[in-house]
């Protein structure tokens, strides 16, 4: 098995939901890896790319021409439609189960549907997800935020099941969920608290540092902003 990343100077990366706060640091870090003019950014506000529409997702990434070296799915919500986290079982409510679902869970699920076509077959390739700590089964300690957990777990099954089916037809592919860290952003600056936070700028490095360490021996596991593997 090959030992070389599927980053680096002359990699083609592709970056879905390069508008939000750690989707833009990740393009900017991937940029000072592999040079600017090597990076493809999508995303709602730029292209009017739509994660949870199927023709959109499909649109969009059929007018890209491949092989991208590196995909890095960076969409995902903690607020979805205005539905908080819930802090216990007696708040859950069906519309934002399927609100969560649909952002975190689904839409990601239709990227890697019609993604596989961009990626080489002959060298490493590698395709990431952000995912989230809380979408660890084994690590839930705290309990609430049901519905957000509930999405990232699926979100984590989705990508170790693609990461089992890429290997039979890209044999040196590398497919990982990321938990990026807390991330200070707009969108989660309420719920940060006095916990240790980062700014966007620092967890995008972290990701890409993490990602230029990979190899497709890693394929199919879930690693932190350090590279640790964390537990499904």
């Amino acid at each position: 098995m090959t030992t070389q990343s599927a980053l680096g100077p002359s990699s083609r990366v592709l970056i879905i939901g390069a508008s939000g706060g750690i989707g833009q640091a990740c393009a900017i870090a991937a940029g000072n890896i592999c040079g600017m003019m090597n990076v493809t950014m999508l995303s709602r506000a730029a292209d009017d790319f739509d994660i949870t529409d199927e023709t959109s997702v499909a649109e969009h990434l059929g007018q890209l021409d491949g092989p991208f070296d590196a995909i890095l799915i960076a969409t995902g919500g903690l607020e979805v439609d205005g539905f908080a986290p819930e802090k216990s079982l007696r708040s859950i409510q069906s519309a934002a189960f399927e609100a969560q679902f649909a952002l975190n869970a689904i839409g990601p699920a239709l990227v890697f549907k019609h993604v596989s076509r961009l990626l080489p077959k002959d060298r490493p390739a590698l395709i990431a997800a952000l995912s989230a700590r809380v979408g660890s089964i084994g690590d839930n300690q705290l309990g609430g935020w049901i519905s957000y957990r509930a999405a990232k777990a699926a979100l984590n099954q989705i990508i170790r099941t693609a990461s089992i089916e890429l290997t039979r037809s890209h044999p040196l592919s590398t497919c990982v969920a990321i938990h990026p860290g807390t991330v200070r952003t707009p969108l989660t600056e309420k719920y940060v608290g006095n916990n240790p936070a980062v700014a966007p700028a620092t967890a995008g490095q972290n990701i890409l540092d993490v990602l230029s360490n990979l190899r497709p021996s890693d394929t199919g596991q879930f690693f932190d902003w350090q590279g640790v593997p964390v537990e499904w």
